[in-house]
């Protein structure tokens, strides 16, 4: 018996959004490469080709940049927003882990 045969998804959108996050932290592909143990050349086909990545690249990304997965599969603005508001989140809490530190070295 044969495969279905399925239409690839485009993951350009997705690349595009890591890049920009990944930039947003100024991270290097270098640096993100070595650290999810994989080829920079393989970061920039996802970034800028929209390769589709591994299940576990896949996951490894939108973890370590705090990416909702819904505004790719569940094309409506509210998965936009939460995405947003995820990483809105983020840095509110590591502005208050910061200022928490400070004021604890002061006392």
């Amino acid at each position: 018996m044969s495969k279905r045969p399925l239409p690839l998804y485009d993951f350009s959108a997705f690349g595009a959004a890591i890049k920009a996050a990944r930039n947003e932290r100024g991270e290097s592909r270098k640096k993100v490469s070595d650290a999810l143990y994989i080829s920079p050349r393989y970061l920039v086909n996802i970034e800028n080709k929209g390769q589709q990545p591994s299940l576990q690249v896949f996951y490894d990304l939108v973890t370590r940049y705090h990416i909702s997965v819904d505004q790719f599969f569940f094309l409506d603005n509210s998965a936009e927003k939460s995405t947003q508001r995820r990483q809105l989140s983020a840095r509110i809490k590591n502005v208050q882990v910061k200022a928490f530190e400070k004021s604890a070295y002061v006392i």
